[in-house]
């Protein structure tokens, strides 16, 4: 056999074996993460899961993984949304404010009117301000708490994406534009007790780019959550 053929051959071999690697990233950090798991290296095991779970396993294997799913990154979006609703939420602190000023004035002349008719008419104008107060209130703890949750979702993903990137603290990561992938891996694990449990883990991969400094970050694969199913 010739110099030729063998430098095919070990060519072929190689991209064989970089494209089963390389199409296997779920085996490769749970196999990492369960030989933390059992030697309970919890700071190894921290560098992989946004919340690690300690499993007491005997062994393990995987059941099924999904499909990727490739997804548009969405926290600049997300951001936008935190950045509206704060200005909505602000504002509505203002209109509530008044409508609250408006009934305590309704309140205060009820209490100083001196006639049958001018207190009939003061309590009527309570009422209308008291209705309009409690309308503006609802309104404005609906949109507090649309605004907190919006905050709170912005935030997640923005902690996601900086531990898959792994690259520390970046300021302007919402304005990266970019790629998220998502897998689901269901692994069945039998325990040392000898009880049999099945638990999904959901994996995602970054891969942004900062438009501005023209710099790309390659992420690697975390597991962003562990669940128990059974």
């Amino acid at each position: 056999m010739n110099r030729k053929v063998i430098s095919i051959i070990c060519v072929l071999f190689l991209m064989v074996a970089f494209q089963s690697c390389a199409s296997k990233p779920e085996q490769t950090i749970l196999k990492r993460y369960f030989d933390a798991v059992s030697l309970k290296d919890t700071t190894t095991m921290s560098t992989m899961a946004l919340e690690p779970l300690s499993i007491d396993f005997d062994s393990w294997k995987i059941v099924s993984i999904s499909e990727e799913i490739l997804e548009p990154f969405k926290l600049p979006e997300m951001d936008k949304k935190e950045q509206e609703l704060k200005k909505k939420v602000e504002e509505s602190v203002g209109i509530t404010l008044d409508a609250r000023d408006a009934l305590d004035e309704a309140k205060f002349e009820l209490e100083n009117a001196r006639t049958r008719s001018a207190r009939r008419a003061a309590k009527q104008k309570v009422d209308e301000m008291q209705q309009k107060y409690d309308e503006q209130y609802e309104k404005h703890k609906n949109l507090q708490k649309e605004y907190n949750e919006a905050k709170a979702a912005a935030a997640r993903e923005e902690e996601i994406a900086t531990f898959s990137l792994g690259a520390g603290e970046l300021p302007t990561i919402r304005t990266f534009t970019g790629e998220v992938r998502y897998k689901t891996v269901e692994i069945s694990v039998k325990e040392k007790s000898g009880e049999n449990k099945t638990y999904r883990f959901h994996l995602r991969k970054y891969d942004l780019t900062d438009e501005s400094l023209g710099r790309h970050y390659r992420g690697r694969w975390i597991i962003e959550r562990i669940e128990e199913v059974s």
